[in-house]
């Protein structure tokens, strides 16, 4: 299956297009959050080189968090947007999955006896995480958590990453806690979770939002008058 993959849920921006699950074409963007500009340009880049080889667009991916609140929905509009002017279905992809395939992907474990613990930066000390084994099955559920110790981890080899893993290098100290840096969540990573997904039509996108977790927590304003 030919998808458009789609993901905003962090710092990076990013799209692509993947076959069968891997990827024919990417953009990515790592210079901070200005994913409401960059992506719309991916995208048209995107479809455009999808025509220029012949071929069609059969449902669109999108990382579908939990992650950056202004991200998702940027990233949530933007597919859905796609979907009703190809006509194609949705697939939501969940984003901790696509960080565990980035990974493995990156730094690949030959051992198929071990946890992985992606880890996105949820602000205020705490990370959005969730452990899986080596085959993507969820061991413990999706949380936000702040990680004081790693004794709420399963026993044996525990690899965690992602944004917010950096900050829990000091007290996930033992042996059995493995750090792998630079992982980020990326579009071209989606496809093959994708081509397992539930596919979303009709009403189903109209009604669908992202996996938040958290309740949006405007930051308090500092105009007279708007306290």
């Amino acid at each position: 299956m030919t998808i458009l993959c789609i993901e905003t849920s962090t710092q990076v921006c990013s799209a692509a297009v993947t076959i069968g699950g891997i990827p024919i074409a990417e953009r990515v963007c790592r210079e901070g959050a200005n994913h409401a500009q960059m992506l719309p340009v991916f995208v048209e880049e995107l479809l455009a080189e999808v025509r220029s080889k012949g071929l069609k667009i059969e449902a669109v991916a999108l990382s579908a968090g939990p992650g950056s609140y202004t991200g998702l929905r940027i990233g949530t509009s933007t597919a859905k947007g796609i979907c009703y002017g190809l006509d194609v279905p949705l697939i939501p992809v969940p984003t901790l999955q696509v960080l565990c395939v980035a990974a493995v992907s990156t730094a690949p474990v030959e051992r198929r006896d071990i946890y992985l613990c992606p880890m996105i930066d949820a602000r205020r000390m705490e990370v959005y995480t969730a452990v899986y084994d080596a085959y993507l099955q969820e061991v413990l559920p999706v949380q936000a958590k702040v990680v004081e110790d790693g004794g709420w981890l399963p026993e044996g080899e525990v690899y965690y990453f992602g944004d917010g893993a950096a900050q829990c290098q000091e007290v996930l100290g033992a042996d059995s806690f493995h750090f792998i840096g630079d992982i980020v969540p990326e579009a071209k990573y989606m496809g093959v979770i994708a081509e397992q997904g539930k596919a979303l039509s009709g009403t189903e996108i109209a009604y669908y939002e992202p996996f938040y977790l958290k309740e949006f927590v405007a930051a308090p304003s500092h105009v007279k008058g708007l306290q």
